[in-house]
């Protein structure tokens, strides 16, 4: 298939462009590199041994996204692109209702226009809002704890809305958890422009030395040692459950947990990261951060049954391809 992929040049977007080059399909990248970074399109192709077309464009600009549409004949769209950073989220509020928002829309109706039927959205485990956990795709939505959650679970509905007005749309909705690690190759990586808002990056900047120590929001959550408890899942194992998804997709709307199933909390994942790589991560106890959740980790039960999915790869070799990555990375 002929797949669009918006924000095909960020992290988890660009370990997606190789999975679906790696298993036949072709790939047009759609990305204004707001937080990623151009040479980025260069290594997918280096590692794939295959070419994409790449379009320069913000994905809310309706016009650039309609020449992609009228240039191409696309079977398909995975939609990555969109502001992501939970703690700016509550500082920027319109920034990312404007953007994660109107993207969706942008792309949804050059869809209709132009008879493409098959839409996986990248979507977020915060949608769930503070559920008991695990969580479970069955489960009503709460209000999420900030805007970059509320702009997913507003997505979602616009999607499911558009199923329900035309039966032929094709939907699946991908809610993930706390994606880590890096290509085995070394080559990409989560790479943020600036100082990085997810954690295992950051890690990876204090033990290379780039960032003085860890600040770690918060330690007197209920969980096993006070500290947050993400579902971390390697971004090449989250990538494959995006071709899954794609290549199983049927009528109606699909709604499907990425994730191992297993909660880390911050301090087992620096522990992991020190045991991995065998290299000291200083850090420091700091403020709970607005926003933020104790516990979030999935039931991945529906993907696996479904889709033939599971995500294969532990906590160690994600703290070690971070770090590969980490080394090998060169502003």
């Amino acid at each position: 298939m002929n797949i669009l992929v918006t924000g095909g040049a960020g992290y988890i977007g660009s370990h997606t462009c190789i999975a679906l080059l790696e298993a036949g399909h072709s790939v047009i990248i759609a990305d204004n590199f707001r937080n990623s970074k151009p040479e980025t399109v260069e290594k997918i192709m280096d590692i794939a041994a295959k070419e994409v077309i790449f379009y320069e464009i913000d994905v809310t600009d309706a016009e650039a996204v309609n020449i992609i549409f009228k240039n191409y004949k696309i079977d398909g769209v995975i939609h990555f692109a969109g502001l992501k950073a939970v703690g700016e989220s509550v500082q920027k509020p319109l920034d990312y209702y404007y953007n994660n928002i109107v993207s969706t829309i942008v792309l949804t109706k050059a869809c209709q226009k132009y008879g493409v039927n098959r839409f996986v959205f990248s979507s977020s485990a915060t949608v769930y809002g503070d559920n008991t956990v695990p969580f479970v795709e069955t489960m009503d939505l709460l209000p999420t704890t900030n805007p970059y959650g509320e702009t997913k679970a507003i997505s979602e509905r616009i999607l499911t809305d558009i199923a329900k007005a035309d039966p032929s749309f094709s939907i699946s909705l991908l809610r993930y958890f706390n994606p880590v690690g890096a290509h085995e190759s070394g080559l990409i990586g989560e790479a943020p422009n600036g100082i990085p808002n997810n954690l295992m990056p950051y890690i990876a900047q204090v033990a290379k030395g780039k960032l003085e120590r860890l600040r770690v929001f918060g330690n007197d959550y209920s969980t096993v040692d006070g500290t947050g408890v993400r579902d971390y899942i390697h971004v090449v194992d989250l990538a494959e459950g995006h071709v899954a998804a794609l290549e199983n997709l049927t009528e109606g709307v699909h709604v499907y947990n990425l994730g191992t199933g297993k909660g880390s909390s911050v301090l087992e994942l620096v522990k992991a990261f020190e045991k991995a790589n065998d290299i000291e991560v200083p850090y420091e106890i700091v403020d709970r951060r607005p926003g933020d959740i104790a516990s979030c980790f999935a039931d991945a039960s529906k993907a696996k049954q479904e889709l033939g999915w599971i995500a294969k790869r532990d906590l160690i070799t994600m703290c070690r391809d971070a770090w590969r990555f980490e080394k090998n990375y060169k502003e």
